[in-house]
């Protein structure tokens, strides 16, 4: 088939998101295009600008990003490298975080703020309406509903096609749909973080289940992350061996794997990462294969610390 080398994205699936944009299943994350510490310019502007066209290229057509990513720096580079747009490209952004400084993330979610975040991600973006606008993060100090609510205002005025969360418990999912719908979650999940604590491993796969069941897409933020099941010899490395793979690619297969929709979103400053990312939606885990690793996990969370 063509698209699996060609544009090998294709090869991931679709999923209509909000019943009305259907994207490839593997999107691509724009945090990494910025520089140290998600701050500042990238080092190789060049590099970064021949990413998000090999990204259309190879089949993406869901773009991640968000205003605190630079900051602005992402928004600006997708704009000039892709502006006009193909008619069929999602751009998915955030607001909700301020950066004081390299490599720091601080929760605003304040109305206002939201407001404020999102008229500037529209201007940098040269857009009238983000398809989906996600708030970044919840806000201690600002009760969830004022800024779910605000977006709710903003989707109403035609400023956003559909609202998204990111960062959120199930309760605050169930709690945010009172307001507005609900079409794609993003929170941390990979292989790796399955490890990371029992309860919170719990909550991802539960989560992930009801955004299966409800049609919401679940965006897993560091998706490839596999940990010590990808070491010389484990269970990743074996498998990505049989498929003449790497465990990153396998890791990202048995995502795509895990849920009808899962739309992982690999970012990388790098074409030739990039490149390798798209094949691993090429990959077709048996179900044996799916098992084997979901078995390492589960037996790795299960061991004593």
């Amino acid at each position: 088939m063509q698209h699996t080398t060609q544009r090998p994205a294709e090869a991931s699936g679709t999923l209509t998101i909000g019943g009305d944009l259907k994207v490839y299943r593997l999107g691509f994350g724009a945090m990494r295009l910025t520089g140290e510490g998600i701050w500042g310019p990238p080092a190789n502007k060049q590099e970064a600008i021949a990413v998000l066209h090999r990204a259309l290229e190879l089949g993406i057509n869901l773009i991640d990003t968000a205003d605190s990513y630079g900051p602005e720096v992402s928004e600006l580079l997708i704009a000039e490298a892709l502006y006009p747009y193909p008619k069929d490209l999602v751009i998915a952004t955030k607001g909700g975080l301020l950066r004081p400084g390299p490599g720091q993330w601080l929760p605003d979610g304040r109305p206002e703020h939201l407001r404020e975040a999102l008229e500037g991600s529209l201007r940098r973006l040269r857009l009238e309406r983000i398809d989906i606008y996600q708030f970044h993060r919840p806000d201690p100090r600002v009760p969830f509903e004022d800024s779910v609510g605000e977006l709710a205002k903003m989707r109403a005025e035609g400023k956003i096609r559909h609202v998204g969360l990111s960062n959120i418990t199930i309760e605050q999912l169930a709690q945010a749909q009172k307001i507005v719908p609900i079409v794609t979650v993003q929170n941390h999940y990979n292989l790796a973080s399955r490890e990371s604590e029992r309860m919170s491993a719990q909550q991802s796969e539960e989560m992930i289940d009801i955004c299966e069941r409800q049609g919401i897409g679940f965006i897993p933020w560091n998706p490839l992350a596999a940990g010590e099941l990808a070491r010389p010899g484990g269970p990743l490395d074996q498998i990505a061996k049989r498929h003449n793979a790497k465990p990153s690619q396998i890791a990202l297969a048995w995502l795509l794997k895990r849920s009808s929709t899962m739309l992982p979103i690999p970012g990388t400053s790098s074409v030739k990462h990039l490149e390798e990312n798209a094949m691993g939606a090429t990959i077709r885990l048996t179900q044996e294969e799916f098992e084997a690793i979901d078995a390492a996990v589960s037996n790795d969370i299960a061991q004593p610390r």
